[in-house]
């Protein structure tokens, strides 16, 4: 028999259209969330939505730019409305975008932070308060090794990554009182369309599912635990 431990929950991924959040979201949908997906592709959203339909789930989805604060409201009263108090976030939204620091520009810096670490802000800053009006909720940022580690190159991305990583851990202490739970997942390099990196052999790489099975094993620990860091390694080394 199917398990179905989130009957009854209502998950909000960003950037779900594709990729790790795609996944991630029809993980959520498997487990029996209502789940919302935003991102900027309005054909990848509907089918990303349509595909979590068939699994016989509650699914919506929203245009938005999770940089902009009026957006990123929006988008969180219409999940709301739609589907019920957001009890799962999953911050997914992500740009990679590599080379040597000096030689980017401002712009580069802004939409990779903007992207990768404002977003995070915005969004869950969003979500919170409801959270803790019922005393519960999970937070799931995805981070990157990146985040743990540094290489020629990676100057934009690995700041907008340490960076998540010490806005995680601090939103846990703020809000573990709460009840509610701020998890962050680092993996390596994963086998998607994301932009600026691909793994040099696909075969060795993390897969998106990889990560979504992370987020499933956070979102199901037992009520009084927490699983605070992961870290996700492909088994053989490229």
């Amino acid at each position: 028999m199917e398990k179905k431990e989130l009957s009854g929950s209502v998950a909000l991924v960003t950037g779900g259209s594709r990729g790790i959040g795609r996944a991630v979201a029809h993980r959520l949908a498997t487990l029996g969330a209502s789940v919302a997906i935003c991102g900027r592709d309005r054909q990848a959203l509907e089918d990303s939505a349509a595909d979590m339909e068939k699994l016989g789930a509650r699914a919506f989805f929203h245009l938005a730019e999770v940089t902009n604060v009026g957006q990123v409201s929006e988008l969180v009263a219409k999940t709301e409305a739609a589907l019920g108090p957001i009890r799962i976030l999953v911050n997914n939204a992500g740009i990679g975008l590599f080379g040597p620091a000096h030689e980017k520009t401002e712009a580069d810096w802004d939409r990779v932070l903007n992207t990768n670490l404002k977003s995070v802000f915005l969004v869950s800053k969003a979500v919170v308060p409801s959270m803790i009006r019922r005393g519960a909720g999970d937070i799931i940022n995805i981070s990157s090794l990146a985040g743990k580690n540094t290489f020629a190159g990676g100057g934009i991305y690995c700041a907008s990554k340490w960076g998540l990583m010490g806005l995680s851990g601090c939103m846990f202490e703020d809000l573990r009182e709460y009840g509610i739970r701020v998890s962050v997942i680092c993996p390596g390099s994963v086998a998607t369309e994301f932009s600026g990196s691909r793994p040099k052999d696909p075969s060795k790489a993390l897969h998106a599912e990889d990560v979504a099975h992370a987020v499933e094993a956070i979102v199901t620990q037992r009520p009084g635990s927490f699983l605070s860091e992961m870290h996700l390694r492909p088994l053989r080394k490229a």
